[in-house]
Order: structure tokens, then sequence, then C-alpha cells
């Protein structure tokens, strides 16, 4: 019998089975044949929601038999003490890391680990800070958006449950494959429904014990946004291990930093402790925002990041 290939895109991985949607719309099940190597990542998912994917028709079952080059992804340590790498998503035009200031707090670690990870891959990021209603005193959240604004990256405040601030969004999304990331808690399932209603996602509210969210969404998963674009719901990242960025590389990703380092007096200054270093001078004549500096020096060091 002559095996029939196909091609579809993985629409939803839940670790063994994968939905996929093929070139004429249908949506079918598929799992993995053999053992996939991808570009020699020791990854805890070989395939990712996002990946464009070669099957073969084995009735009763579609078996994916390779995965087609990626134009990008997003990546992390899987955990702390795990070398293995997990991989969020593949193939995205832009990157929106949800972020909360409140209930719960996603720290500035947080987002320039992801920050780093997506600027390697040159993936346009936005910051959506979500639940602005509950901000109240809005100095911090005003300070914080335009430290971020001043470095580049474009940042949209919102409230998911009160519908506001999403035209924004969605005027930012248009025609484009858009991860939504960040930690349990922040609103990403809210978000999703108040965008897409069919999309039915569970949320949950934070857990006062631990002031962390609970998990709502737990397969990452894509949705078609009718007449808007496509969008990548993931399950909440607690921490996030930067990987496949050398150490000498990582003050590029910094934009900040980026545009001091031709003035270092050495070549391979890790701008931590030379003498002669342009972004140690501009830290201490305040150029440079301390928490983003502290920041850098705890990626640089390999410490992994827990909030």
């Amino acid at each position: 019998m002559t095996e029939t290939h196909l091609h579809g895109i993985v629409y939803k991985s839940t670790g063994s089975w994968y939905d996929v949607r093929l070139e004429d719309g249908q949506t079918i099940k598929a799992r993995v044949k053999g053992k996939l190597k991808l570009q020699n990542l020791r990854s805890t998912n070989p395939i990712a929601v996002g990946d464009k994917v070669l099957l073969q028709d084995e009735a009763p079952d579609y078996n994916i038999v390779s995965v087609l080059q990626r134009e990008n992804y997003v990546i992390r340590k899987s955990n702390k003490l795990s070398k293995e790498t997990q991989i969020i998503a593949a193939n995205i035009d832009l990157a929106c890391i949800i972020v909360s200031l409140v209930d719960p707090r996603t720290s500035t670690g947080f987002i320039d680990r992801f920050l780093v990870c997506t600027g390697s891959y040159h993936i346009p990021t936005c910051i959506v800070f979500n639940k602005i209603d509950l901000y109240g005193h809005a100095d911090f959240y005003n300070e914080i958006k335009a430290l971020y604004n001043s470095l580049g990256y474009i940042t949209i405040g919102i409230s998911a449950t009160q519908k506001h601030g999403l035209d924004e969004l969605i005027a930012l999304i248009q025609n484009k494959t858009t991860l939504f990331a960040g930690h349990s808690g922040v609103g990403k399932s809210t978000l999703l429904n108040a965008l897409v209603p069919e999309a039915i996602q569970k949320t949950s509210d934070v857990s006062g014990f631990s002031g962390q969210g609970k998990h709502t969404t737990t397969f990452a998963q894509m949705f078609d946004l009718p007449g808007i674009g496509k969008v990548i719901d993931t399950p909440g990242i607690r921490d996030f291990g930067v990987v496949g960025v050398e150490d000498t590389e990582l003050a590029h990703f910094f934009p900040e930093m980026r545009e001091l380092l031709s003035q270092c007096k050495f070549n391979n200054c890790t701008h931590i402790h030379e003498p002669g270093c342009a972004v140690l001078k501009a830290l201490e004549e305040g150029k440079i925002n301390q928490g983003r500096y502290y920041n850098y020096v705890s990626i640089y060091n390999n410490e992994d990041f827990m909030d």
C-alpha cells in the first residue's frame, strides 16, 4: 500500500497526541512515529504548537514523521535543575508576554528573561500589562511601562475582565500568529475568552495560600481568531531559564547596553567587573536602570529565576 504524505500545522499538543490542521482545513489527531531529532536540542517536547509537520496516513492512524524547518521558536529550561529544554511555541510572528503587577505580581526578572529569549530569535515582542483596573495607585505601573517604552519595547495596558484596551491589542496582532505566555493567574485564558468567546478556556482565581495563579490551561493550543489572526495560548510558566544565548552575546539583547559595547576598553568585557567598562560607567551615572542591570547579571550567572 502506498503511503500518503500530508503537510499540516500543529494546533494542540497533549504530550503524546497532537491536533494537526491539514492543508484542506481538516483537523486530525496524530502521534509521533519513532524518535525525532531537531537541531541537536535536548527538548522535552520534540514537537511544539505552531510546528509545520509532515505526516503519513497509515490508517487508522496519522503519524508525524518529520518537523519542517522552523522560522523561530521560544524556548526555556524545562525546570531549574534540568539541562533539558522546553519549546513553548514555534513559527510565531509576535510574542506577547502577559504580565500583572498584582495578584500575582510578575517580576522584571521574568520579563527580562523572556525578552532575551525572543530577542535572540528576532521575534517582535509586546509586554501586555493585564488587570490595570486593579492597580489603584498607578505610579509603579507608569514607571515600569515608561522604562520598557524607552528601551523600544511595545507595551499595552489592558483589563481582560473589563475588556479595556483590547482594540489596541487586536490591531497589534492583526493577521499574525501570536504567542500568549506568562505566569499562571495573569489572565491569559480570560484574555483569550474575551477575544474568542468560542475558545471557552477555563479560568481560575489566584490561590490565596501561595499567591500564585492556578494552572487553568493544561496544554498549549492555537486558536483561530476570525478576521484577526491566530493566537497560541500556553500553560502558565513559573520560571524562565534562558538557554541558547552565549555569555558574550547576552548584553546585545539589553538595548541600553548594546549601544555602549563599542566603548568598553576590552572586547571581551563581561560588564560586571572590568576597568574601563562603558556599561558600568553608565550604571554609576544612573543612565542604566539598576533593576535591569541586576537581571542581566543574574542571567549571566545562570541563576534560574523563580517567582
